[in-house]
């Protein structure tokens, strides 16, 4: 009697439809501006509501994604030696890691205050992406960027303010990376058309650069 219902349920397995796959892991790349035109790196409140959004963004990661948190600033590797990577597993759940995430953000400018992070002179964002593009692989996994920073590029390849400046036109470095998020654009600027302007920049970069999807926030 055993064997055949051991028999019976090895034949509705194989011959059963497969089940749905279930969700597939994600790598989330952290990029935390400290450059001194960044609010985060001085303003407790818009620190704590940064916070707040970030950790949403990772709250329902599935298992086996990969939160990585970098700094970015000056071109200065021996600047910016923050780095943080988290695996979501059954001992690491994805409401434990955002958390930790948030609470690391949200303590950023009492971290400045306290020398323990040094706020920068610059915003090399555009060389901060191309880093990560070395490190991230967009076929193995869903791949998504989050960017901490006012978007005001100030590096060797290009000066963002209120009055305008042009990004480079990158290669797809990014391609069929899932998506670019950056959390206030345009912030400290005070300026609605400035947040226009460089929305309508960091647009076209991500699309050039290979992502399927762009969003810049002023304000959420």
């Amino acid at each position: 009697m055993r064997r055949a219902a051991l028999a019976l349920c090895l034949a509705a397995a194989f011959s059963a439809p497969a089940l749905a796959d279930g969700p597939q892991p994600r790598t989330v790349v952290i990029g935390l501006d400290l450059s001194m035109s960044n609010p985060l790196v001085k303003d407790d409140a818009y620190a704590a509501r940064v916070a707040a959004r970030t950790a949403a963004e990772l709250q329902a990661l599935p298992l086996k994604s990969r939160v990585v948190l970098r700094t970015f600033g000056s071109y200065d590797g021996s600047a910016n030696t923050l780095k943080v990577d988290q695996v979501i597993s059954a001992h690491a759940r994805p409401e434990a890691v955002a958390g930790g995430m948030a609470a690391l953000i949200a303590n950023v400018p009492k971290l400045v205050k306290e020398g323990k992070l040094k706020a920068q002179g610059k915003t090399s964002i555009v060389p901060f992406l191309e880093t990560e593009a070395e490190l991230v692989d967009c076929k193995a996994s869903s791949v998504h960027i989050i960017l901490l920073t006012d978007g005001f590029e100030d590096s060797e390849y290009a000066t963002l303010t209120k009055r305008g400046g042009r990004l480079p036109a990158p290669a797809p470095i990014f391609a069929g990376c899932d998506r670019l998020l950056i959390l206030g654009l345009g912030q400290g600027a005070g300026s609605p058309s400035a947040t226009t302007h460089l929305r309508k920049e960091w647009t076209a970069y991500a699309e050039k650069a290979g992502f399927r999807n762009f969003t810049g926030l002023y304000d959420w």
